[in-house]
Parts: C-alpha cells; sequence; structure tokens
C-alpha cells in the first residue's frame, strides 16, 4: 500500500527537518567540544566516560548548558553555527591554560586568574627565554590560528543560513531562563533545589577533586562568585565582644625602637634537600648557621602575594575562598597590617620591589596596608641585573642605603627578585655550585641556575649581617622563602616528588618536604632567634614584634595564643605544638577549636564586617586611619 502525503505535511515536514538538523548539529558539536575541553584540562580521557554518562555527575548538565549557550548566540548574531566560532577557541584555550597552571603550579584555573593576564604578559619573554623552541612553536600556532579565525568566521558568514526573526525569538526564549535557572547553580554557599535534583556536589574545600568530579567548565563557574566571602558561623557584634584581649599588650611598650627589615626572598629554598644530587659546596651556608626554622608556605612555585599577605597582615589564607587572591579581590580600603603598627609606634613604613609596581596590585595593596612610601622599578635608580631580574646585590644596597639615610626608626619590607623562574641556562656568566646526580642534562642546568641563585641570595644576606652589626640603631633582620621554585622535572627525576607540583592535601611529612621555606629571625642586639620551628606566614608578624620588644592586642595577643596551641594554620590541616596533624579542620565547623575561630571571626570582622574590634584589636590601625569610616 502507497503512503501518500498531502503537500501541506511535505512542507510541515520539510520545516521540522530544517529547524531539527542543525539542533542536532549544534548537540553533536557540543558534545564534541566538551571533550575537548575535559580532555584537555585534565591531560587525559581517563574517567571522562563516567563524567559524561553518570547520573550523579554533572556531565550531562554541562552539555546541556553548553547546547543552550550555542543556541542563545546564534540567535544573537543571527546565523546559525556562528557560536562555535567564538565558543570553541576560547573554551579550548581556557582549557589549555588550566592544564598548564596545574603542570606548573598545582592549582587549574580559577576566574581570578585572568585577573592578572597583564602579568603574566610581563613575565612571557623570561620564560620564552627558557624555551626557546616552545616560544616559536607558541608563535606559530597562535599565528596559524589567527588566520584560520579569519578565514573560518568569513566562509560561515556567507555560507550558514540566516535564521529568520521567528527562529531567532524562539531559541532566545526556550535558553534564556534554562540558563538562567542553571546560572543559580553558580552561587554555591546557597542550597540550589535544581543542583541537589542534579547531584552536583561544589568541593570548593578541594579545588582539584573539584575539577575532576564536576568537570572544567562548571567547576571554574562555582568559582566566580568567590569574591563573595561568607560570614562565619556567629559573627556578630557579641562574638567580636566576647572576645578576650590581652591587656598587657596595651601597656606603653618598651622597645628600644630597632628598624626592622623583613625580606621576603623568591623562591628562596634549601636545595640541598634533594637527597640524591650532591653539590660542590653548600649554596646556603649563611643562612644555615643562622636558620630559626622554617616557613610552611601555603603556596607552591607561585603565588607570591598570597604569601605575602599573610606575612603583612598576620590573616591567613586558610579563612578565604580555596583560590582567591586577596591583593586582587579583596583589599579594596585600609586593611591591618604590620606597616600600620608601626606607624602607630613612630616608625617610617617603606616597601621596595625592583618590578613594576602594578605588579600583584601591590601599588594599590600597600596604600591599603599604610605603607608611607613604595620604591618599585619606577622608582627606584637603575639596578644590575642577574639574568633579567634585578640582583640581590642591588637590592641589599638600596635596603642599607634607605635605613641609613632614615631620621627615624624605620619598618622595611622588600621582596626581591633575582631568585624567580624559570631558571634557563647560562643566566650567570659563572655557576660556583656544581652539582652531579639522576638528573637529564635540562634539568642539571635548571638546578644548576637556581643554586648559583640561592648562593647569591645567601652572600647578600651575609653581608647584611654585617652591616647591620656595625650600626649604631638596633636592627631586627628576618628571611623568608615565600615558596618552593618552580623546577620541575628537577623534583621527579631525583625523586623528591611524585609529580612536577607540590601535592595540596597530604600527610603532614609530605606537605612539609613539599611546602618548607627557610626562616631566619636575627636581631644586632638579642642575637638569633632560633627554635622557632615551622610556622605559617601569618604568624611571622608575632615574632617580628616579639623580637622587636613590642605588644600587640592583635598580633602579640591574638597571634600569641594562636601558635601557642598551632605552629601551622593551613586550609587542610592545622599542625599543633607538638607537631601533631589535625586534617580537614575546616569541614568540621562544630570542631573547631576556639583559639581558631577568634582568629577566623576578627579577620572577617576587619576584612569585610563591620570593625566591631577595631578600637579593641587593632589600636594602631586606628591611629593610622582616624578618619577611615568602619566598613
Amino acid at each position: 500500500m502507497k503512503l501518500v502525503l498531502s503537500n501541506r505535511s511535505t512542507r510541515n515536514l520539510s520545516h521540522i527537518a530544517i529547524d531539527f538538523i542543525p539542533l542536532v548539529n549544534l548537540a553533536l558539536s557540543a558534545l564534541l567540544l566538551v571533550v575537548c575541553v575535559e580532555w584537555i584540562a585534565r591531560g587525559s580521557l581517563h574517567d571522562l566516560g563516567t563524567f559524561l554518562t553518570s547520573p550523579v555527575r554533572p556531565g550531562i548538565t554541562t552539555l546541556f548548558a553548553i547546547v543552550l549557550s550555542l543556541l542563545a548566540l546564534d540567535a544573537v548574531f543571527g546565523r546559525q553555527y556562528q557560536s562555535l566560532l567564538i565558543a570553541t577557541p576560547v573554551l579550548l584555550i581556557t582549557a589549555f591554560m588550566s592544564h598548564q597552571k596545574q603542570l606548573y603550579l598545582s592549582d587549574p584555573l580559577y576566574p581570578s586568574d585572568l585577573l592578572f593576564g597583564r602579568q603574566i604578559l610581563q613575565l612571557m619573554p623570561a620564560m620564552l627565554k627558557a624555551q626557546p623552541w616552545t616560544a616559536l612553536a607558541v608563535a606559530l600556532g597562535l599565528s596559524a590560528a589567527a588566520a584560520s579565525a579569519v578565514f573560518l568566521w568569513r566562509f560561515v558568514r556567507r555560507h550558514s543560513p540566516v535564521l529568520t526573526p521567528k527562529s531567532r525569538i524562539l531559541r532566545l526564549a526556550l535558553a534564556a531562563p534554562l540558563l538562567t535557572g542553571l546560572g543559580s547553580l553558580m552561587e554555591y554557599s546557597h542550597h540550589s533545589w535544581l543542583r541537589d535534583r542534579l547531584n552536583i556536589i561544589p568541593m570548593m574545600w578541594d579545588q582539584k577533586e573539584n575539577y575532576r568530579h564536576n568537570g572544567f567548565l562548571m567547576a571554574f563557574a562555582f568559582n566566580i562568585p568567590m569574591a563573595n566571602v561568607s560570614a562565619p558561623e556567629g559573627y556578630s557584634e557579641n562574638t567580636i565582644a566576647d572576645i578576650v584581649s590581652d591587656r598587657s599588650a596595651f601597656t606603653v611598650n618598651h622597645s628600644t625602637f630597632p628598624d626592622v627589615v623583613m625580606i621576603m626572598s623568591e623562591s628562596l629554598w634549601d636545595p640541598t634537600r634533594l637527597s640524591s644530587v650532591q653539590f660542590s659546596r653548600d649554596p646556603m651556608p649563611n643562612i644555615r648557621s643562622r636558620q630559626s626554622g622554617h616557613v610552611f608556605s601555603p603556596e607552591f612555585g607561585g603565588m607570591t602575594a598570597n604569601v605575602e599577605f599573610e606575612a603583612l597582615t598576620g590573616f591567613s589564607n586558610a579563612f578565604l575562598p580555596y583560590g582567591s587572591i586577596p591583593y586582587q579581590q579583596y583589599i579594596r580600603q585600609p586593611v591591618p597590617s604590620l606597616a600600620t603598627f608601626f606607624r602607630a609606634e613612630g616608625y617610617a613604613a617603606i616597601a621596595i620591589h625592583p618590578f613594576q609596581d602594578w605588579f600583584w596590585n601591590r601599588r594599590e595593596v600597600y596604600k591599603s596596608f599604610g605603607f608611607e612610601e613604595f620604591r618599585s622599578e619606577e622608582t627606584l635608580p637603575a639596578m644590575e641585573k642577574r639574568g633579567m631580574f634585578a640582583s640581590d646585590a642591588a637590592l641589599t644596597s638600596e635596603i642599607m642605603q634607605a635605613l641609613d639615610a632614615a631620621k627615624k626608626p624605620t619598618f622595611l619590607f622588600a621582596v626581591t627578585l633575582q631568585g624567580h623562574g624559570p631558571y634557563e641556562p647560562n643566566r650567570y656568566d659563572q655557576n660556583t655550585v656544581d652539582l652531579s646526580g639522576p638528573l637529564s642534562e635540562n634539568a642539571a642546568q635548571a638546578l644548576s641556575t637556581y643554586a648559583q641563585g640561592v648562593s647569591e641570595a645567601d652572600d647578600n644576606f651575609a653581608r647584611l649581617i654585617e652591616w647591620a652589626k656595625n650600626r649604631q640603631r638596633d636592627t631586627v633582620i628576618v628571611l623568608f622563602g615565600d615558596h618552593l621554585p618552580p623546577l620541575g622535572h628537577v623534583y621527579v627525576e631525583s625523586g623528591h616528588m611524585p609529580g612536577m607540583v607540590a601535592t595540596r592535601r597530604a600527610p603532614l611529612d609530605t606537605m612539609k618536604k613539599e611546602h618548607e621555606t627557610p626562616l631566619v629571625l636575627w636581631s644586632s642586639k638579642t642575637g638569633l632567634h632560633n627554635r622557632i620551628g615551622t610556622i605559617s606566614p601569618a604568624l611571622l608578624p608575632y615574632h617580628v614584634l616579639k623580637t622587636a620588644g613590642f605588644g600587640d592586642p592583635f598580633y602579640t595577643g591574638i597571634l600569641g595564643n594562636v601558635q601557642a596551641s598551632y605552629s601551622v594554620v593551613d586550609r587542610h590541616m592545622l599542625v599543633e605544638k607538638n607537631g601533631s596533624a589535625v586534617p580537614d579542620w575546616a569541614t568540621a565547623p562544630l570542631a573547631i577549636p576556639t583559639v581558631i575561630n577568634e582568629y577566623r571571626q576578627l579577620q572577617f570582622d576587619m576584612m569585610f564586617g563591620r570593625q566591631f574590634g577595631r578600637e579593641r584589636f587593632f589600636p594602631g590601625f586606628s591611629w593610622v586611619n582616624a578618619d577611615q569610616p568602619s566598613t
């Protein structure tokens, strides 16, 4: 029997096919795009099938969101498939950036990373100089990609079907409300009925697992609202009022008002900790002979500003969203720091860093911290360079000249630059530290360059100590490394670490091996302050003020209470004074120790809250910012 269709039925089926086939093509393109993005971001296809098909994972949700986004973009541009020309390069490039960041810094890409793209471009010459063939490949690839993008854009504009006004309206009417609903999933700190129904679990406490479990795109979206820091449980004026302050800290200080020099040395670490590598001599004998302990860096291979934030404010990254960068996101108003404390005691407060002042937003941050002067590349005299960066010798000379010229006691905070990676071969005319061990040629050259830099940092530290010994004014010198250097394959080939980057959650012994940097705290009056052990950068202000002979309700009071019980406050682990680790403390809010909770409450109060504790706990800040109202 022959089936006969009317002309009208045939036309309707034809219209349905015309509308349906592009939707199928768009869905298949979205699926391929999601697969490519996850493949690139993860570095392998492992677990990708489960991510896309399991009902308890957000792979299908991600695919649905991409399809809706492509429909909406096509409606906006008025042509089918135009959206792919925009979405494909944007998503693939961000996935590639995330993969590269994980290789060198262990963390995936966060939305906040896009805030300092200019900084990456500024460091690009040094990075490409270390890998010239990679630089050539990148240049050729970018040129080919740009040419292809222009060709494809013109091709699609000429050959892709034009959408009728009715089709555009229908696509937007479908996509807009559904995308709005999915957008509500991003606010991870609020309950979401839809998120529960879709079995999507934001894992903000463990970003590596968050990106693996939820996929790159969904996890990246979860991190967009991280600038909104939620108040800790119970935060109120009464809660702050109930925190007991150290009354003895309000008494008149009897310090001799020494100059205080605090130096954060870029990537300073002890390379002799590579047990399978032998060095012809100790690269850091002067630092080693005066070493007070170690700093437990919350970062690895980069993110210097986060370590600096802790060391200057006494506040902890452990109380902030995972992946956040306070210098970029949160410092938008005056914040208590060592600079405000010392200025209230009659000191001058100077910061020195021989790089551009916009880097890490330091120009504005140092103003918010209360520094009176920031001497950067723009205002410093021309400085001798070692490789592409200003030498430690030139910076040390600037430090000594600044303090010798000062008319009153001075707090000087300096960040060195010479030790910055990458550690290209032949950075130095001659390497005075030879090494041997199970390393490839490239790895050995990188380690040799790094060890020479450590040796020169050590020489200039010794020079600074000798200068301080001969001064009339007492001088306190604090030196510490911000994080381990990004030595990549050196760690793997030497057996120091299983991967090229440090882990974020591991047993204490492993974490110390991958996060400890040298710490020196020395006074020309009282000598070396040793037996400090391993401490978080946030506890440095306590030891600095105690060494200088000062007391303060927060920096020696609250931080003193913390350090009496805990030496390390990390987002994944507390370390007790007896050396015991308390893992995953932040995910069990009812078990948070009182001293840690009070510390966290005060930090939130001063950074994001109503500053109820400003007068009682931060008198120096209130004196410096007398005309600045509370937030």
